[in-house]
């Protein structure tokens, strides 16, 4: 028998605890490696390559917080360069007639074959 002033020897984890530690520690390197490694893969666009201004006439899809397949076409009909002469504001008619003013990055201009 201790005495009753020994300190308590510390108590040895069973294995499942072990395991469920070991398993925590593999699940957290793994989104830590996927939350990292996938950003690596996104191409970044900006300013890697020239992109054509839009111009009066060109057809464009609308970019919209909505369902891709819900997004609407539109023709635009008046732009609005900046001081560098890159297209940023355009308005827009839309098939119903209605005319909208968008920012140029929210438009999608359709490959249009002459």
């Amino acid at each position: 028998m201790e005495p009753l002033i020994a300190i308590p020897a510390p108590k040895e984890p069973d294995q499942s605890t072990m395991i469920s530690i070991g398993t925590s520690i593999v699940q957290q390197i793994q989104h830590h490696f996927w939350s990292r490694y996938l950003h690596t893969l996104q191409e970044q666009k900006k300013w890697t390559r020239v992109i054509p201004n839009l111009q009066i006439g060109d057809l464009v899809i609308i970019e919209e917080p909505t369902p891709p397949l819900a997004w609407k076409t539109a023709r635009v009909i008046e732009v609005h360069p900046g001081m560098d002469g890159v297209v940023r504001v355009v308005k827009i008619q839309i098939a119903t007639g209605k005319v909208l003013t968008r920012p140029a990055v929210k438009l999608c201009p359709m490959p249009l074959h002459d």
